[in-house]
C-alpha cells in the first residue's frame, strides 16, 4: 500500500492504481507522452530528495516502481509495448496508407482528367460551357445514389474486395468515355462513372483507416493518404498536357487520355487485394504482439465510444453533429469542385499558354497545397485541435478566389489561384478524422457515406453553377464570387463543431 501511495504522489492517484487504470494508459499511450510521465516521476523524486536530506528517497521511489511493476507485467513491459506500437504504426503506414494512397491517386486521375480533356474535347464535340459544367456535375449524382449502400456493404463484408470492385468498374467506364460523340452519351457515362466510384472515400475513412490508427493519429494518416489528390494533379496535369497533343491509333489526344488513365485502375485492383488486409487479424505481415496491440487499441476506442453513446445507423443519420457536418461539407465541396474542374480552363483563358504549359504550371499550386495539407494534418495530430485547423483553410481559399476576380494580370491571377489551392486542400486530413472520433462500425460507415453524399451534391452544384454563370455573363467573376461565399459559410460552420472530441486513450 505504501508503494502505491508513493507512486500515486508522482504519477496518478492511488485509487487509479488500485482500479488498474494506470497500466492501460501507460502502455497504450504514445511513446513520447509516456516517456515524459516517467521523466516527471524521476524529476519529482529528485525534488523530493532536495527537501528530504535522505538520498535514499530517490532510490526508494525507483524501487517502489520496479516492485510494483513486477506484479503488473503490463507496466514492466512498457518499453517493449512502446516499441511494438512504433513497429505496428510503421507497418500500417506501409501496408495500409500506401496502397490506399495509390488507389486514391488513380481515382483522382480518372476523376479530374475531364478538366484537362475539356481543353480540346469541348471544341471537338461542340460542348458549351453549360453542357460541360452539367456533365462534370452529373458524376456526383451517380455518386450520391450508391454512396451509403456501398459503404455499408464494405463495412459488413470486406473493404478491400469492395475497393477492388470499385476500381475495375470505374476503369471500364472511364475507358468508354474515349468513344463518346453525343451529349447524352457524355451525361450517361459521367453518371455511370460516379456510380462506379461511389463509396470509395467513405470506405477509406470509416472502414479502413480507423482499424489501424487511433484518433489522434488519424489526421496525419488521412492527410498522408489524401496527399494523393495533389500528387495525381502533379502527375496528371503535365501528362494530360502532353497527351492532348499526341494522336493514338487515329484517336485524338483527349480520347487517348481517357484510355491511358483507365488502365491502371483495373491492374491495381488485383494488386490491392493481395497487398492489403481488412483488419489486423488478417494481416500476415504483422507480428503477434503488433497484431494484439492494434486490436486492443481499436476495441478500447469502440468501447469508449459506446460507453458515451452507442449509435445505431439511424441515430447517426439524425445526430445534430452529423447533420452539421453534411451541410458544412456540401458548402466546402461546392467551392472545391467548382474551382477544381474549371481551374485549367480559367488558367488558360487568363494566360493564353499552351495546353502543355498549363499542365506544368498547375504543378506549382498542387505542390504548395500538398505541403500545407500535410503540415495542417500533422499539427492537428500534435495538438488535437480540429475546428480552426479546418476553418482557416476555407477562409484562405475564399480570399484567393475573391482577390483573383479583381486581377487581370496573369501573374497576380496565378498567385491567387495558388492561394486558393492551398486553402481549399488544407483541411482534408483534419476533416475526415472528425466523424470517427465519436462514431464507429456501421454507424460511422453510414454517416460518413451521408456526409460525403452531401458533399458530392456540392460537387454537382459547384461546377454547374460556375459554368452557367460563365455562359450567362461571359466571365468567371460571378462564379468565383459564388464559390468564395460557399467556402466562407463552410468555414463558419466548422467553427461551430464540438470543441472536445473523444481523444482519450489515443
Amino acid at each position: 500500500m505504501q508503494c502505491r501511495k508513493r507512486l500515486g504522489k508522482y504519477l496518478l492517484s492511488p485509487s487509479a492504481f488500485q482500479e488498474g487504470k494506470y497500466h492501460r494508459q501507460f502502455v497504450y499511450g504514445s511513446v513520447s507522452s509516456e516517456h515524459a510521465k516517467f521523466c516527471m516521476f524521476l524529476k519529482a523524486s529528485l525534488e523530493s530528495c532536495e527537501s528530504d536530506t535522505r538520498p535514499q528517497g530517490l532510490f526508494m521511489d525507483i524501487i517502489c516502481f520496479l516492485l510494483y511493476s513486477r506484479s503488473h507485467p503490463m507496466i514492466s513491459n512498457v518499453h517493449d509495448s512502446s516499441e511494438v506500437a512504433v513497429r505496428a504504426r510503421r507497418k500500417a503506414y506501409r501496408n495500409i496508407i500506401l496502397p490506399l494512397f495509390i488507389t486514391s491517386v488513380i481515382a483522382y486521375l480518372d476523376r479530374i482528367n475531364l478538366s484537362y480533356a475539356a481543353l480540346t474535347m469541348n471544341e471537338d464535340l461542340g460542348f458549351s460551357d453549360a453542357v460541360f459544367g452539367l456533365g462534370a456535375g452529373i458524376f456526383f449524382a451517380g455518386y450520391v445514389f450508391f454512396e451509403i449502400p456501398g459503404a455499408l456493404v464494405a463495412e459488413k463484408f470486406s473493404p478491400k474486395w469492395w475497393l477492388a470492385r470499385i476500381m475495375i468498374s470505374w476503369g471500364i467506364v472511364s475507358g468508354l468515355m474515349a468513344f463518346m460523340t453525343q451529349v447524352w452519351e457524355f451525361y450517361l457515362l459521367r453518371f455511370l462513372l460516379g456510380a462506379a466510384e461511389a463509396s470509395l472515400y467513405p470506405v477509406l475513412y470509416a472502414s479502413c483507416i480507423p482499424r489501424w490508427f487511433v484518433p489522434r493519429d488519424r489526421p496525419r494518416a488521412i492527410a498522408l493518404m489524401l496527399a494523393s489528390l495533389q500528387i495525381s494533379s502533379i502527375i496528371g496535369a503535365p501528362l494530360a498536357g502532353w497527351v492532348l497533343g499526341v494522336k493514338f491509333f487515329g484517336m485524338k489526344g483527349w480520347q487517348g487520355l481517357f484510355i491511358i488513365e483507365a488502365i491502371p485502375a483495373i491492374i491495381f485492383a488485383f494488386i490491392l487485394v493481395r497487398w492489403m488486409a481488412d483488419s489486423p487479424k488478417e494481416a500476415q505481415w504483422l507480428e503477434e504482439d503488433e497484431r494484439q496491440w492494434l486490436i486492443t487499441q481499436f476495441e478500447e476506442e469502440n468501447a469508449r465510444k459506446k460507453s458515451k453513446k452507442n449509435y445505431t445507423i439511424w441515430q447517426a443519420f439524425s445526430d445534430r453533429e452529423v447533420i452539421k457536418l453534411c451541410l458544412t461539407y456540401f458548402l466546402w465541396i461546392t467551392g472545391f469542385w467548382g474551382f477544381g474542374y474549371w481551374m485549367p480552363t480559367v488558367l488558360k483563358s487568363i494566360s493564353n499558354w499552351s495546353n502543355l504549359a498549363v499542365g506544368w504550371m498547375i504543378v506549382i499550386p498542387m505542390m504548395l497545397s500538398l505541403f500545407f495539407m500535410l503540415w495542417i494534418g500533422h499539427r492537428s495530430s500534435v495538438t488535437g485541435e480540429k475546428r480552426w485547423h479546418g476553418a482557416i483553410g476555407t477562409f484562405i481559399a475564399a480570399v484567393g478566389l475573391l482577390c483573383g476576380t479583381m486581377s487581370n494580370h496573369p501573374i497576380w491571377a496565378f498567385f491567387f489561384l495558388c492561394v486558393t489551392a492551398i486553402g481549399i486542400y488544407a483541411p482534408f486530413g483534419v476533416w475526415w478524422s472528425y466523424p470517427t472520433t465519436f462514431l464507429s462500425g456501421p454507424a460511422a460507415a453510414g454517416a460518413i457515406g451521408m456526409i460525403n453524399s452531401f458533399g458530392n451534391i456540392g460537387g454537382f452544384v459547384g461546377p454547374y453553377i460556375t459554368g452557367y454563370l460563365k455562359n450567362l455573363t461571359g466571365s468567371f467573376t460571378l462564379g468565383w464570387i459564388y464559390l468564395a461565399g460557399s467556402l466562407i459559410a463552410s468555414g463558419l460552420l466548422m467553427l461551430t463543431m464540438r470543441r472536445n472530441v473523444d481523444l482519450e486513450g489515443s
